[in-house]
């Protein structure tokens, strides 16, 4: 079980990739933490978005979690789509109603 709550059908092949690669990244806590947004957010991001989100999936768990929680990501990674997957957890968005 993957923990995704959305189907891949209706997405192009690369956000299904991106679906796809969110929920299967090495770490259980970075599955939930780029699962969970991937869930709620694929279909609507922007083709640029898409672009930087797939770069964002290729950072090391450790590294990306720092930044996450600084706030202060690698200057090549400080997008708006960084921003916005940052503040989809710590807004509380990202944790599923018990």
């Amino acid at each position: 079980m993957t923990g995704t709550t959305r189907s891949s059908a209706g997405l192009d092949p690369r956000r299904r990739r991106i679906l796809y690669r969110s929920w299967h990244r090495g770490t259980r806590e970075m599955d939930l933490l780029m699962g969970r947004f991937a869930d709620a957010l694929i279909s609507e991001l922007s083709e640029e978005d898409v672009a930087d989100f797939e770069k964002l999936i290729e950072v090391e768990d450790p590294d990306l979690f720092g930044w996450i929680n600084t706030g202060v990501p690698d200057p090549a990674f400080d997008t708006p789509i960084f921003h916005r997957f940052r503040l989809f957890h710590l807004s509380g968005e990202g944790v599923p109603e018990i």
